[in-house]
């Protein structure tokens, strides 16, 4: 008795989309950031901001930002026009397809993620639900 067996080649490997695109605000304050010696420096500019996800208010979950020396072995890096960042390896499925921005009002400055996987939000909009 004999069986066939089909052997399928791959496809060649396209190159694949970044987790997580910055917009212009975004790569322009990373980069103020992480200036040696500028009023902005919250941190060494040896250091790396990684993304991550923790459980907190009102809707389950919410983003965390944290200056780093070293990645860990299972994160994501993300390079774009000169700017690295870091997600973390558990807030990797959460974070694909979204966009971090730089916003800058009146009464606060903060990093805001449009994250097309989230369900809902909390009035404050600090945390989310996924």
């Amino acid at each position: 008795m004999s069986s066939r067996v089909m052997v399928r080649m791959a496809p060649a490997l396209k190159g694949r989309r970044s987790p997580l695109t910055l917009t212009q605000a975004a790569v322009q304050r990373l980069k103020e950031l992480q200036q040696p010696g500028s009023m902005a420096a919250a941190a060494d500019s040896s250091k790396l901001l990684k993304i991550g996800i923790q459980g907190k208010g009102c809707s389950g979950s919410a983003y965390t930002l944290s200056w780093v020396d070293t990645p860990k072995r299972l994160d994501e890096r993300v390079t774009q026009d000169g700017v690295t960042v870091l997600i973390d390896s558990k807030a990797l499925l959460t974070l694909i397809g979204s966009e971090m921005d730089w916003f800058e009002g009146k009464l606060a400055s903060q990093f805001v993620f449009n994250n097309p996987n989230v369900k809902g939000a909390c009035g404050c909009g600090e945390s989310f639900l996924i």
